[in-house]
C-alpha cells in the first residue's frame, strides 16, 4: 500500500513538473513573439493582454484534457471558432487575427507536445519565431497602413487631377501616401470619403484602419 502511494506520488510530481516546465517554455514563446515582433510595431496593449491571456488558458486547458483524441479534437475547435469569429465581425484586423491564430497554434503545439522530443519541440516553436519575424521585416515586404479621410476639396477627385490629389493629401496630412480610393462623396456638402494607403514612418504599423480625419 505504502508503494503504491509513494508511486502515485512520484508520478503527479513528475506530471506537475512537466506541466511546469511546458508552461514556462510555452510563456517564454509566446511573450517573446508579442513582446519584440507584434508589439513594437502595433504598440496595442489591449490585443497583447488577450494574446497572452488566450495562450495560457488554451495551454492549460489542453494539457490537463485527459484524452488525446479529445485534445486534438478540443484544438481544431478552437481554430473552427475563432475562424467564424473572424468572418462575423470586423472588430478585429487581419493581422491580429493572424497572430491569434499563430498563438493558438504555438500553444496547442506545446500543450500535446509530451511525445516529442524537446530537440523537435524547440526547433518547431523557432520556426514559428523566425517565420513572424520574416514576414515583419522590411526587407521582404514593405508596410502599408490606411486611413479614412474626409476631404473638402471635391473638384480634385476626378482622375485626371490625381497627382493634385495626392500632393494635396501630403502637404495636409505630411504622411508619404503611396494610393488614394475614392469612395463615397456628397456634392451638396462638397465631401468626399477616401482612403489613403502609405508608408508608415519607422515602421510603426496603425492597425486600427477607418479611423476618419479632416
Amino acid at each position: 500500500m505504502e508503494e503504491l502511494e509513494l508511486m502515485d506520488s512520484q508520478v503527479m510530481n513528475a506530471d506537475f513538473w512537466q506541466l511546469l516546465i511546458r508552461f514556462v517554455f510555452n510563456t517564454f514563446v509566446v511573450g517573446s513573439i508579442i513582446g519584440f515582433l507584434y508589439y513594437p510595431r502595433a504598440r496595442r496593449r489591449d490585443y497583447s493582454f488577450t494574446f497572452m491571456l488566450i495562450s495560457i488558458s488554451i495551454f492549460m486547458m489542453i494539457f490537463l484534457l485527459g484524452s488525446v483524441k479529445v485534445k486534438i479534437g478540443f484544438a481544431l475547435g478552437l481554430f473552427a471558432i475563432f475562424g467564424i469569429i473572424r468572418y462575423r465581425t470586423e472588430q478585429m484586423p487581419v493581422r491580429e487575427m493572424t497572430y491569434l491564430f499563430v498563438i493558438i497554434a504555438i500553444s496547442v503545439i506545446n500543450a500535446l507536445s509530451a511525445t516529442f522530443s524537446w530537440l523537435e519541440l524547440i526547433a518547431t516553436n523557432a520556426l514559428f519565431f523566425i517565420g513572424v519575424l520574416c514576414c515583419e521585416s522590411s526587407r521582404w515586404l514593405k508596410h502599408v497602413s490606411t486611413k479614412t479621410i474626409k476631404y473638402d476639396r471635391i473638384e480634385l477627385i476626378t482622375p485626371e487631377r490625381r497627382e493634385e490629389l495626392l500632393e494635396d493629401l501630403r502637404q495636409r496630412t505630411g504622411l508619404n501616401i503611396l494610393k488614394v480610393e475614392i469612395g463615397d462623396f456628397d456634392f451638396l456638402k462638397d465631401m468626399a470619403i477616401i482612403r489613403i494607403s502609405y508608408e508608415p514612418e519607422n515602421n510603426d504599423i496603425n492597425t486600427t484602419d477607418g479611423a476618419v480625419v479632416r
